[in-house]
C-alpha cells in the first residue's frame, strides 16, 4: 500500500519507534513506561503509526548461527531488456521466492541487488536454476558469498528523542 504523504511525528512517536526497533515484543504497559507516557497514549500512538504505514510490520529476528547458518549471497542481476514490464516481472518473481530476503532495484550498474539465503551451495544452485537460468531475460548474474556477518541491524536512524 502506498502512502501519499509523510506523517507528522513528535518526540513521543520517535521514542515509541526507537523502543519498538529495539524490542517489538514489549507489552503496551512496558512500552508506555519506557516511553514516559500512559498506556492508553502508547496504544493509540502505535495504532496510528501502524495505520499510517510508519510501522510496516513486527517480526522476530532469527539467529542464522543457531539455525545452522547456511549460505548468504549478495547477488547482482542485470537484465537483457529493461522495460518497465520486464523489470516488474523479474521483481515480482524473485520477491515471491522465500530464499530471497531482500530485493533492491538499483542504478547505476546492475538492475537488481538481491540478498538470498540458501541452506548450502546445492540450495543456492537450485535457486539460480529456478530464478535466473530459466529466465531468458537475465543477462548477467554476479554473486558474492558471505564468509562473515560483521553487522546486521535493521534499525532506521531516528532523530534523538526529547527527554
Amino acid at each position: 500500500m502506498a502512502y501519499p504523504f509523510a506523517m507528522d511525528l513528535d518526540a513521543t512517536d520517535y521514542r515509541l519507534l526507537d523502543l519498538l526497533q529495539d524490542d517489538a515484543s514489549l507489552s503496551n504497559q512496558a512500552l508506555a513506561e519506557r516511553a514516559h507516557t500512559s498506556p492508553a497514549t502508547a496504544l493509540r500512538r502505535v495504532r496510528r503509526l501502524v495505520d499510517g504505514g510508519v510501522i510496516e510490520r513486527r517480526v522476530a529476528l532469527l539467529s542464522p548461527e543457531r539455525l545452522g547458518a547456511g549460505l548468504t549471497a549478495l547477488v547482482e542481476i542485470t537484465l537483457d531488456r529493461q522495460g518497465a514490464e520486464h523489470l516488474d516481472a523479474f521483481e515480482a518473481r524473485v520477491a515471491a521466492d522465500a530464499a530471497v530476503q531482500q530485493c533492491y532495484r538499483v542504478s547505476p550498474g546492475p538492475d537488481f541487488v538481491l540478498v538470498v539465503h540458501a541452506a548450502d551451495m546445492a540450495g543456492y544452485h537450485a535457486l539460480v536454476q529456478r530464478l535466473f537460468t530459466q529466465d531468458a531475460n537475465v543477462r548477467n548474474v554476479k554473486a558474492f558469498f558471505s564468509v562473515k556477518r560483521a553487522k546486521f541491524d535493521p534499525r532506521l536512524p531516528l532523530p534523538a528523542p526529547a527527554r
